[in-house]
């Protein structure tokens, strides 16, 4: 089983960045693809960004060319810089990963941080 932990969530004024970081641990587990998704208030989980196996890399309209996703595959970390932040970005960011043993393929999701942006 693996697990998740995100990190790097605060409070912004707009304009400012974030960089947010996820770190997969456990044992005998490959990651397929990993993503960064967020939910504000009153609202549903939406996807902000991806980075899949080949390094493709996919963002949602309202975040392109402010948000990068990166990852390390040393230290099985994915990570989320985030520019130019709106108060509409404000939201909890969870982390999920897509990864494979010897014997199925899951999705691992963090607790969320949360990020506040005000205006």
């Amino acid at each position: 089983q693996v697990q998740v932990e995100e990190s790097g969530g605060g409070s912004v004024q707009a304009g400012g960045s974030l960089k947010l970081s996820c770190a997969a641990s456990g044992s005998e587990f490959s990651i397929n693809n990993q993503g960064w998704f967020r939910q504000g208030p009153g609202k549903q989980r939406e996807l902000v960004a991806t980075i899949v196996s080949d390094g493709r890399t996919h963002y949602a309209g309202s975040v392109q060319g402010r948000f990068t996703i990166s990852r390390d595959n040393a230290k099985n970390t994915v990570y989320l810089q985030m520019n130019n932040l709106k108060p509409e970005d404000t939201a909890g960011y969870y982390c999920n990963v897509r990864y494979q043993t010897q014997s199925y393929t899951a999705d691992a999701w963090g607790q969320g941080t949360q990020v506040t942006v005000s205006s």
